[in-house]
């Protein structure tokens, strides 16, 4: 029992605090700069400090990341849920969890492998937004007036496409310089597509009809620009028809997907935003000929129409045969004919027996039927005329007749508007007025029925028979006085009215 409490007491004795700074120490020492592989689990994207934390593991362990935020920014190679990356960086613990972390500096692909998952991992979650569907594609202007270029002006590819396009059809072009290597090419690109796309129409910048973006051939790694989402969704939302020219044949990136056309090379990047000028020349030469020849080949086709349709057509002796022959056969049987209509007149004549006795009887009789139809019209002339004498008389007397019952009613009304007057002028206060009494009205104009209504120096207006005066209401106390002699009589009421109402006169008492 005594040794284990020498023991004790031989021990140093540590705090927590110690502990973890000399457990620190010793690791940063021993790991001061690692390159781990890896793959990365529990990535959620950036804390809201811009921090990134998530972890590193393989088939039998699992090491906490950091990435703080200022090395985060500098990244080319941003972590992703299921990747597998080379970390670079120092080790270090956490005292709050006593455990231990990676720094990581630098991250990297852990080999070709890696790279292609995260491409399909990035193509089929983008596929699922929509854009890289069909539908969505636009199509090619067949003859574009300027061309816009997203590449780097001093590789090249930008030669190899301006010497293309002179060779099929010269075109202005406007090249948009970018990287298309290194850690800010993708944002390069996709700002370049951005900035075609916002130039307007007609300003000192020509906006390109159909935008290129190439880059030569290269490893996976250097490709990898054209691949990031940026750049990816930069050319899905391009309103100019875009085509990509990314590499050789072979090689495919991801915006490949997103353009409206993929040209296997730069070089056949040109050729498929330019027809052949030769080609065109030549097309609308031939256009020429045949458009010349058309017509003499219509005449012609015409012409032979209409010597066929002349062949079948009757000659003009073929078409006067019948009637000549009818008029020949009229021509023959004309003097018979007439002489046997004479024969039948001649007939028709006799038969009738007609003599001016026969005549002057048929006359005489017209004439006694005429008088008797006009004997009738005067006798109905004079029995109309009689009728309209008889209605003209009576239609005088029903107007003598209106006009006496109209006076006679005009006299009515007269005698009772004369009543009414009369009434208006027995109800009216202005009689009353004319008695010695005066009408008292407030600033309003309405009447004063009552003393107390009338507060001390308000303004009133009393009005007479023969006019108004204005006047103010006095401060004193109580009815004034009455004069001499004078004699005030009470005030004939209703038995309902109290004490106060046989004391407040109205303007209507006599």
């Amino acid at each position: 029992m005594a040794e284990t409490e020498d023991t004790r007491v031989n021990a140093p004795e540590w705090s927590v605090s110690e502990l973890s700074a000399a457990l620190r120490r010793t690791v940063e020492d021993a790991y001061g700069h690692v390159r781990v592989r890896g793959e990365i689990s529990g990535y959620r994207g950036p804390h809201s400090s811009g921090h990134a934390y998530f972890a590193l593991k393989d088939q039998g362990a699992k090491l906490d990341a950091v990435i703080w935020k200022g090395t985060f920014a500098r990244l080319r190679l941003k972590p992703e849920e299921g990747l597998e990356v080379v970390a670079t960086g120092r080790l270090t613990t956490y005292p709050g969890k006593s455990g231990y972390q990676i720094v990581i500096e630098a991250l990297e692909f852990a080999g070709a492998g890696a790279i292609m998952v995260m491409l399909e991992e990035r193509r089929l979650r983008l596929a699922a937004e929509g854009l890289f569907d069909p539908a969505r594609k636009k199509k090619l202007p067949y003859l574009p007036r300027v061309i816009g270029v997203v590449t780097s002006p001093t590789g090249a590819v930008i030669r190899d496409i301006l010497h293309r396009l002179a060779d099929r059809f010269p075109r202005d072009v406007v090249v948009w310089p970018v990287r298309v290597q290194g850690e800010t090419s993708a944002a390069e690109v996709a700002a370049a597509i951005r900035g075609f796309n916002a130039l307007p129409e007609g300003g000192t910048v020509p906006r390109p009809d159909v935008i290129v973006v190439a880059r030569g051939g290269g490893s996976l790694e250097d490709l990898l620009g054209f691949s990031e989402e940026v750049v990816v969704r930069a050319a899905a939302e391009s309103a100019i028809p875009l085509v990509s020219a990314v590499g050789h044949e072979t090689d495919v990136t991801l915006i490949d997907f997103a353009a409206d056309l993929r040209a296997p090379t730069p070089t056949a990047a040109a050729e498929l935003v330019v027809p052949v000028r030769s080609d065109l020349i030549a097309l609308v030469e031939g256009f020429g000929a045949r458009l010349a020849a058309a017509p003499v080949r219509l005449q012609e086709r015409r012409r032979a129409d209409l010597r066929a349709l002349a062949r079948l057509l009757p000659t003009a002796a073929s078409l006067m045969e019948a009637p000549r022959q009818r008029l020949d056969g009229a021509a023959d049987r004309l003097p018979r004919a007439l002489a046997a209509n004479a024969v039948a007149h001649r007939v028709r004549l006799a038969a009738a027996r007609l003599s001016p006795q026969t005549l002057r009887i048929r006359m005489a009789r017209s004439g006694e039927r005429f008088a008797a139809q006009a004997a009738r019209f005067e006798a109905a002339g004079r029995a109309q005329r009689l009728a309209f004498g008889a209605g003209r008389r009576a239609l005088g007397d029903l107007g003598r007749r209106a006009g006496r019952a109209v006076d006679e009613v005009l006299r009515a009304e007269r005698r009772r508007l004369a009543s009414l007057a009369q009434l208006l002028e027995a109800l009216s206060y202005h009689g009353v007025l004319k008695r010695g009494f005066a009408l008292v009205r407030d600033a309003q104009g309405q009447a004063v029925r009552a003393a107390a209504a009338v507060a001390p120096g308000a303004g009133l207006e009393i009005e007479f028979a023969d006019g108004r005066v204005a006047v103010r209401a006095g401060a004193g106390e109580g009815p004034p006085p009455p004069r001499e002699g004078a004699v005030r009589r009470p005030r004939r009421g209703s038995a309902k009215q109290g004490a106060a109402g046989a004391d407040a006169p109205t303007l209507f008492d006599p």
